[in-house]
């Protein structure tokens, strides 16, 4: 009989862009970070920011150079507002693209809310390193997605990006 190995903790970084809230009115970041801490994963850093893609992109590089740091996920921007540059910022800079992870996520989203789910714009990849998540901000949409596809399979992910590196 083979022993089934439990994937990793993994320490993530959980960014939420708003251009509205704060840390004390983020329930979609405060859900994040249950429902990770509830599967065991570690928070490593916690943020609310502004929208802006230079601010985007400044974050990234912070969260890259915490050797703690395995997993990113940011919340919110996604939408199809000209504000809304968080897709827009982070989907460029994945060097390897989970595209399931867009498509599942859009399938499970339809069946929920029906057509509206096109408008979903998620992404998910390798950055430097780490495993990126860039996921809407509504909290029944991060709901969706971190307990149907995220939390069950993060832990794995980590593993196979640093499996021979």
């Amino acid at each position: 009989m083979t022993e089934t190995k439990t994937p990793p903790a993994v320490g993530c970084a959980v960014i939420t862009v708003s251009e509205t809230r704060d840390q004390s009115r983020d329930q979609s970041g405060k859900l994040i970070k249950e429902l990770l801490e509830g599967k065991g994963h570690q928070i490593v850093h916690y943020t609310v920011i502004k929208g802006v893609p230079l601010q985007i992109k400044g974050e990234l590089a912070m969260q890259v150079q915490r050797p703690a740091c395995k997993a990113i996920i940011l919340n919110g921007g996604t939408g199809l507002a000209p504000r809304n540059q968080t897709y827009d910022t982070v989907a460029p800079l994945l060097e390897k693209r989970f595209e399931a992870f867009g498509e599942l996520y859009r399938y499970l989203a339809y069946q929920e809310i029906g057509s509206g789910a096109m408008l979903l714009r998620a992404a998910a990849g390798t950055y430097k390193g780490r495993v990126l998540f860039c996921l809407p901000g509504a909290p029944p949409a991060v709901r969706l997605a971190m307990e149907k596809l995220i939390v069950p399979e993060l832990g794995t992910m980590v593993a196979q990006l640093h499996r021979y590196g």
